[in-house]
């Protein structure tokens, strides 16, 4: 058997590594003095303002701290450590200067760190354009229990992942894997191993609508499912950290029943765009309450699954990790189900794949603004994109359209990887936002009453890779409507492909931050067949969501929420199958079609989803204003 991870220098053999606050001495630690403390930022006690960030850990190393503040300072983020006696220590901060990768003028992620109420001499975010650790210098302190505060100067994305607190005035700590891992491992005193967290019929990896709906499916047709999501919520991009809606079909003859647990998790409201996209309306508990309500479901929030055991053909078991504690259990599992989105778990297990390697579908970060009582400054963004002389969606020195602000067309990331390079494009994102609101404000001086109400951190991802199963959709087979005798999915959604916008493009080509989209049609509904559900050459492995077996172009179709929540029901009812019959994947179209089938037909939702559309199929997203030129 083997340990599978990512082969790429930037994705680290410290996936199963990153850690928690904790202190030890110098026995313990690698290449550490007489005594060295290390803590670990997304472990502080009271985050205060600061959001926890796991969604780059696969490549940087960690989940990190980020003042995400629109602008305005963030409330400090504050813990206690028990350090090995009084002293003097130098301090290290893993941290980056974010724009340094542009060379951008300006340090906007600028912050401080206290000790004991008094803030170090050095401004940390200052400096490197890759994840390091920026000296600190020294600090004096009397006594072994101390305080340590991060307190953001801006509101302008800073982030840190660790401190490092040593009197060992020779130890530089390491940046790069495996050195860095094997630091972080062994100076906070952590096992080689992950602790056992159970043995499960079924281990689904994500939590969106897609994981959701396998976990929930599969635990009430009798299964002990295990639902691993790396962030507090359930949803995915439908929920209140990204704040994106329910699309595609569901209940659709002759399978009506193919949606009955989207339809529970389906919120009555919706509101896209603009100040009344509120967090409420995801009704994020909602999704926690149907899931927790399943005696066979575990549910393991905020843990991310960073490797796999296989033996090269089977999945035996994943290795999530605590995104907080850094603590590691290892799920052992029958069957597993790959709805990250981006196809981690069979990545790492090997599994078959293809990505584009340009002109894919690229991820937004919503955000809007608001009407206040009275005039609102915002300060000049010299780092930020240069959108002076350029258009963009909703500018107008006359009529400018606040509601133009944000939507799912400011898009970016095209060519860029979107594993590898994931930070870099979110951080597109907010310059792209922050340059256009620097610019209504402070150059067209418009919306004078208008502030930066919200912002998704969460990228809205759309397309990365998609793992191969015996049937790989292709835009022929929906424009043929090819019918599949295993169709089991129903779509709703037009072949709906993003590009960059040719209006906005000028200034910015390889790196757009506005898409247009092309549709291409075909007979709707289309029925995806089960035969893209699993995976061609790992035999225990399903997957739901915009992971599954199509063509750049038949993703267009199937990627969106209502459709993959219909997979992963339909996954629920396949696993369920395999473990009755001792069956794999790819045995249940061969031999138990006509079962599946039946569970199709009766469905497992409390009550029938059918006539329960709250919104109509396949909306039309809104088109971006001409361009305006000043």
């Amino acid at each position: 058997m083997t340990v599978r991870t990512p082969p790429t220098l930037s994705i680290m053999l410290g996936l199963l590594l990153m850690m928690v606050v904790s202190s030890v001495t110098a026995p313990q630690a690698v290449g550490a003095g007489p005594a060295s403390v290390l803590v670990e930022a997304e472990a502080f006690g009271n985050a205060g303002g600061w959001l926890v960030d796991p969604q780059f850990m696969d490549v940087m190393g960690s989940p990190y701290l980020l003042a995400h503040g629109l602008g305005r300072p963030v409330a400090d983020a504050v813990t206690t450590v028990e350090l090995p006696g009084p002293g003097t220590y130098r301090v290290w901060v893993r941290t980056k200067d974010w724009v340094a990768t542009w060379k951008a003028p300006g340090t906007p992620g600028r912050f401080q760190v206290l000790i004991d109420g008094r803030a170090l001499g050095t401004t940390f975010g200052t400096q490197g354009v890759e994840w390091h650790w920026q000296k600190g210098g020294t600090a004096q302190i009397e006594k072994p229990r101390t305080t340590l505060t991060l307190r953001d100067l801006t509101g302008f994305e800073g982030r840190c992942d660790a401190i490092l607190l040593t009197r060992d005035e020779a130890l530089v700590p390491p940046n790069l894997d495996p050195e860095m891992a094997a630091f972080r491992r062994k100076l906070l005193g952590y096992p080689e191993a992950p602790e056992p967290g159970g043995e499960f019929d079924l281990v689904v990896v994500g939590g969106g609508l897609a994981g959701t709906c396998a976990a929930v499916t599969g635990a009430r047709l009798g299964l002990k499912v295990a639902l691993v999501q790396d962030r507090p919520v359930l949803g995915g991009n439908n929920s209140s950290e990204v704040r994106v809606w329910l699309q595609g079909a569901r209940s659709k003859e002759p399978w009506p029943r193919i949606g009955d647990v989207v339809a529970e998790l389906e919120q009555p409201r919706r509101a896209h765009y603009g100040p009344a996209n509120t967090a409420d309306l995801y009704e994020d508990e909602k999704k926690l309450a149907v899931a927790r309500a399943e005696p066979n479901l575990r549910l393991f929030l905020e843990h991310r699954v960073n490797h796999v055991e296989t033996d090269g053909r089977r999945i035996h078991a994943v290795s999530a990790q605590d995104v907080h504690t850094g603590r590691r259990l290892r799920l052992a599992g029958r069957l597993f189900a790959d709805c990250t989105g981006d196809g981690a778990v069979g990545y790492l297990a090997g599994a078959d794949f293809e990505m584009e390697p340009k002109g894919r579908m690229g991820p937004c970060n919503l955000w809007n603004v608001k009407e206040t009582a009275g005039p609102v400054s915002f300060p000049r963004c010299e780092w930020a994109l240069d959108l002076r002389e350029r258009p963009f969606p909703g500018r107008s020195t006359t009529k400018p359209n606040p509601n133009q602000l944000g939507g799912w067309y400011w898009e970016s990331g095209f060519d860029h990887d979107p594993i590898l390079q994931a930070e870099y494009v979110r951080d597109w994102n907010f310059r792209a936002m922050y340059g256009a609101w620097d610019t209504l404000k402070n150059v067209d001086r418009v919306l004078p009453n208008h502030t930066l109400n919200w912002s998704a951190h969460i990228m809205g991802r759309r397309e990365s890779r998609r793992l191969l199963g015996d049937v790989v959709l292709t835009k022929a087979d929906l424009e043929q409507g090819r019918a599949f005798p295993d169709g089991c999915v129903p779509t709703g959604w037009k072949i709906d492909l993003h590009l960059p916008d040719p209006r906005y493009e000028k200034g910015f080509e390889g790196d757009a931050f506005i898409s247009k989209a092309e549709y291409g049609t075909y007979p709707i509904p289309f029925w995806v067949p089960y035969r893209c559900l699993y995976s061609r050459n790992v035999e225990n492995l399903f997957m739901a969501g915009r992971d599954v077996s199509v063509t750049h172009e038949a993703l267009g179709a199937v990627r969106v929420m209502r459709t993959g929540g219909c997979m992963g029901e339909v996954v629920g009812m396949a696993a369920s199958l395999c473990a009755g019959h001792g069956a794999s994947p790819r045995d249940i179209y061969a031999k138990y079609l006509g079962e599946l089938q039946a569970l199709m037909r009766r469905g497992v939702g409390k009550e029938s989803g059918a006539g329960k559309d709250y919104v109509n199929q396949g909306e039309p997203a809104p088109k971006p204003a001409p361009a305006v030129k000043k």
